[in-house]
C-alpha cells in the first residue's frame, strides 16, 4: 500500500521497497508498470534477486550501493539520471535494463526510519513522468511527500513487526510451559507436543466434510490458530501437579518404590520362620523324634513357599495395569492381616496405607492422587482465565480446559454434556485419549496396539464419554493412522476392521 501511494504521488514508472535485516536489504516488492512487472508482496511470485549487504568486508560500509547509501546514512538521495552519476554503482540497475529493455534515469532513494530513528526499510522510485509520459526528475514536493510516506510507513511496518514479534514471544513462551511440563516428568515427554498435532489433524478432516453433520464447519485461519493455542496449553496446569504422582509407575510408589521395604519384611519373615524352624528341629534331634521332625521340615517348606507366593502376588499387581480381579483383592487382604515381628515387637506384614495403594483396582493412583492428578484441569482453567486475551483467542479456555468433559456430562471439571461442549473440545478430548493411549512413555503400561487403542475409544464411544461424529470421522478419514505413522513405535502397528467403528 505504501509503496503503491508513492508510486502514484511520484507517477514513478517502477518502484521498490527493501526491508532491512541482519545488516542486509531485502528485496520485499519490486513494481514495474511499463514492464507489467510485479514481485513479492501479494503477488504470489517470489522474488529471486538477492539481499543487498549493508556492510562488506572488515565490517566496511558499503555506500557504493544506493539503497545501502540510504540506509545507512539516513538521507534521502535524488538522481536526475543514473547513467550519468559516478558516485553511485548502478552495474545491477544497468543489468536489469539490458535484460528488459527498460532504461532507469531518475531515481529517488528514501529512507524508512522507525520512532527509534533505525531504518528499518528503504523505498525506490524510478522515472518520475509527467502528465504526457515523459521522464522527469523528482521534484522537491514529491520528495518532501515521499519522505513524509515513507516514515508512515516506518510506523505502519514497525507495527507489524511488533505484532510478529509479541506473536513469535508468546507462542515461544506456550512452547516453554509444554516443555516444562514434558521435561518435568520422564513419563510423559512429549505429550503436550503430539496432541497439538493430533487435534489439528483432526479438525481439518472435520473442516474437509462435505456432507453430513459437519459439511458446514468451517475454520478462519484465526479460528485455527486459536485452536492450536489451546491445544499446546491443555495440560499446563500440571506445573502445580507434584511429581511423584505423575511420575507414580506402581502403587506404592511415593518417593520410592514401597515394595523394596515390603521385600525386606517378608526376607525378615522368612528369616524369623527359618530360625524358629531350626530351633524346633534341634529339639526333635536331641529327643531323636525322626518323625516329627519330617513333619516339621514339611510345614517349614510351605510357610516358606507361602511368603514366597505372596510376596510374587504383590510384586505382580504392584504394576497396576488392567483391572485386578475382586479374588486377588481378597487374597491380598488376607495378607495384609499377617504379621512379622521387629525386635520383638510384632507388626502387620502390609501397613494401612500400603495395603490401600495395593488395593487399587486398576492403574497405580489412588483416591486422593486421581484428585491430584484432576485437579490439574481445575489449575489450567485458573491460569488461563488469568490471561488478557484478544478477541480472537478469547474461547483458548474452553477448548483446553474442556477436553477431560464428557457427551453424557459425567466429565470433569464442569460436567458439561456434549451439547455445552464446544465441536473443538470435542476434538482435543479425541486427541489426548489416543495419544496417551499409543504414547509408549507412562509409567503404568506399554503403549498400547492401535488395535486396542482404537477399541477402548470405540467403548467410549458407546458409553458417550466421546463424541460419536467426530470419532467415526476420526476412523473413516484415518487420522489414527495418519498420526500413528508419524508417533507410534512400528511394533505398536497392527490391523482391525475399520467398519466396527463407522456407523455402528
Amino acid at each position: 500500500m505504501i509503496l503503491d501511494e508513492a508510486t502514484n504521488i511520484s507517477n514513478a514508472a517502477g518502484s521498490t521497497l527493501y526491508t532491512v535485516e541482519d545488516n542486509y536489504l531485502h528485496f520485499n516488492i519490486i513494481k514495474n508498470e511499463p514492464l507489467n512487472l510485479w514481485q513479492g508482496g501479494l503477488s504470489g511470485k517470489n522474488i529471486s534477486l538477492s539481499p543487498i549487504p549493508m556492510y562488506l568486508e572488515r565490517n566496511k560500509k558499503n555506500l557504493k550501493n544506493v539503497c545501502s547509501y540510504s540506509a545507512i546514512t539516513g538521507k534521502a538521495v535524488e538522481i536526475k539520471d543514473a547513467y550519468k552519476i559516478k558516485k553511485f554503482d548502478f552495474s545491477g540497475m544497468k543489468k536489469f535494463d539490458r535484460s528488459t529493455g527498460f532504461r532507469s534515469e531518475s531515481s529517488l532513494t528514501v529512507p524508512m526510519k522507525n520512532h527509534e530513528n533505525e531504518c528499518i526499510g528503504v523505498i525506490q522510485l524510478f522515472n518520475a513522468r509527467d502528465e504526457e509520459g515523459n521522464i522527469i526528475t523528482f521534484s522537491k514536493e514529491i520528495r518532501n511527500e515521499i519522505e513524509s510516506l515513507a516514515s508512515q510507513g516506518a510506523i505502519s511496518l514497525s507495527n507489524k513487526r511488533l505484532i510478529s514479534e509479541l506473536k513469535n514471544i508468546f507462542e515461544s513462551f506456550i512452547r516453554l510451559i509444554a516443555l516444562a511440563i514434558d521435561k518435568k516428568s520422564a513419563y510423559t515427554g512429549g505429550h503436550c507436543e503430539r496432541v497439538p498435532k493430533l487435534t489439528m489433524m483432526i479438525a481439518e478432516a472435520l473442516e474437509n466434510q462435505t456432507e453430513g453433520k459437519f459439511k458446514d464447519f468451517k475454520m478462519t485461519d484465526e479460528e485455527k490458530y486459536e485452536l492450536k493455542i489451546a491445544a499446546w496449553l491443555h495440560d499446563c496446569g500440571k506445573v502445580a501437579t507434584p511429581v511423584h504422582v505423575v511420575d507414580k509407575s506402581t502403587k506404592l510408589e511415593t518417593i520410592f518404590d514401597r515394595i523394596e521395604l515390603i521385600k525386606t519384611r517378608f526376607q525378615s519373615l522368612k528369616d524369623q520362620k527359618r530360625i524358629k524352624f531350626l530351633e524346633n528341629k534341634i529339639k526333635l534331634l536331641e529327643k531323636k523324634e525322626l518323625k516329627e521332625i519330617q513333619i516339621l521340615e514339611e510345614n517349614y517348606l510351605k510357610n516358606i513357599s507361602e511368603i514366597e507366593s505372596n510376596l510374587e502376588l504383590i510384586t505382580k499387581y504392584n504394576t497396576g495395569g488392567e483391572f485386578m480381579p475382586l479374588e486377588i483383592q481378597d487374597k491380598i487382604k488376607e495378607i495384609g492381616r499377617k504379621t512379622w515381628f521387629q525386635n520383638g515387637i510384632e507388626k502387620p506384614l502390609l501397613y494401612a496405607d500400603e495395603l490401600m495403594n495395593l488395593l487399587i483396582p486398576k492403574g497405580t493412583l489412588n483416591l486422593n492422587e486421581r484428585e491430584e492428578i484432576n485437579k490439574h484441569i481445575v489449575i489450567t482453567l485458573e491460569m488461563l482465565n488469568n490471561l488478557p486475551y484478544p478477541k480472537h483467542l478469547k474461547n483458548v479456555p474452553e477448548f483446553a480446559g474442556g477436553h477431560h468433559e464428557k457427551i453424557d456430562g459425567m466429565g470433569y471439571p464442569k460436567g458439561l454434556s456434549g451439547e455445552e461442549m464446544s465441536i473443538q473440545a470435542k476434538v482435543m478430548a479425541i486427541a489426548d485419549i489416543y495419544e496417551a493411549l499409543t504414547a509408549q512413555d507412562r509409567p503404568y503400561k506399554k503403549g498400547k496396539k492401535i488395535s486396542e487403542s482404537m477399541r477402548i475409544l470405540g467403548f467410549m464411544k458407546e458409553d458417550y464419554h466421546i463424541d460419536k461424529d467426530i470419532f467415526e470421522i476420526f476412523v473413516k478419514e484415518k487420522i489414527y493412522k495418519k498420526y500413528s505413522d508419524l508417533y507410534v513405535a512400528e511394533d505398536q502397528h497392527d490391523d482391525f476392521n475399520e467398519l466396527d467403528y463407522i456407523n455402528a
